[in-house]
């Protein structure tokens, strides 16, 4: 099934892997041509040949998207190929999970780099170019942790929680415009960030895993966003409830919590998508 026009290309960002791969896959299935971008080339390139060989269009842009000038180069490089791209999506990030106190300063810089940062310069550079088309759909790939922070991804739930507040922001600002703003509150999902918790050493398996959802589940409803756009959707669908958990049981959850994270006493550390 194809996207209906005007929606052409979208552009992806932490398409190496995981949700970005999965999205590619999944728009390029439906009609779209897709911008892949991420820092490992070769994935990108082995994403594309894929894509290509399945009947899609895909080219790649790698890029670093922690450096400010490696966004603006971005942009410029888009502009150059396609100019305004029909859809945004921001999905690069990455998570550690550990003590805060134990967090590496620069791992926590880089996070608000990826995680935040990137989403407000690329969605500052490429919307107006949508408003001057007067079309246009910018998907910002979040999390439940946004609404429901929990220990040990301290400024992963903090960044997640800016997404929500960011993209809730920009939505009521664009209302009655052309344009749609929408943000992917997804659960647990299953990638690269609970294999390599796991495989450091006395790594354990990061309770939340065992409820996480495939990449491929979060791409398709990416693809239905479009289809029928809206400001927030839950993946899967029962987390709807999850900001009610905060709001009722938050005082259970700050005793049984901490609990958990006690099982690891080092921490662990990973990406869970490229930049």
């Amino acid at each position: 099934m194809k996207v209906d026009a005007p929606i052409k290309t979208a552009l992806i960002t932490g398409a190496s892997s995981g949700i970005g791969a999965a999205t590619g896959r999944e728009l390029a299935q439906r009609g779209l041509r897709v911008l892949l971008v991420a820092r490992r080339q070769e994935r990108l390139q082995a994403l594309s040949e894929e894509i290509q060989a399945a009947g899609g269009q895909a080219q790649i842009i790698p890029a670093d998207l922690s450096a400010p000038d490696e966004r603006q180069r971005l942009f410029e490089q888009v502009q150059k190929m396609v100019g305004s791209p029909d859809v945004l999506i921001n999905n690069a990030g990455f998570g550690w999970y550990g003590y805060y106190t134990q967090m590496p300063w620069e791992t926590a810089l880089e996070m608000l780099q990826v995680n935040v940062a990137a989403v407000m310069h690329l969605t500052h550079l490429f919307l107006p170019g949508m408003q001057a088309r007067r079309s246009g759909h910018i998907i910002n790939v979040g999390s439940i942790s946004g609404s429901l922070p929990n220990q040990g991804i301290v400024i992963y739930s903090a960044s997640k929680s800016f997404l929500d507040a960011f993209t809730t922001s920009l939505y009521r600002e664009l209302f009655g415009s052309p344009l749609r703003v929408s943000v992917v509150r997804a659960g647990p999902v299953t990638s690269e960030f609970y294999q390599n918790a796991r495989e450091r050493p006395g790594g354990l398996p990061v309770p939340a895993e065992r409820f996480a959802v495939s990449a491929e589940q979060v791409a398709r409803s990416i693809g239905n966003l479009l289809q029928h756009p809206r400001r927030v959707v839950y993946v899967p669908g029962v987390l709807r409830l999850a900001p009610w958990l905060e709001i009722l049981f938050g005082w259970v959850i700050d005793r049984l919590g901490p609990l958990l994270l006690k099982r690891y006493p080092h921490g662990a550390d990973s990406h869970n998508d490229d930049k």
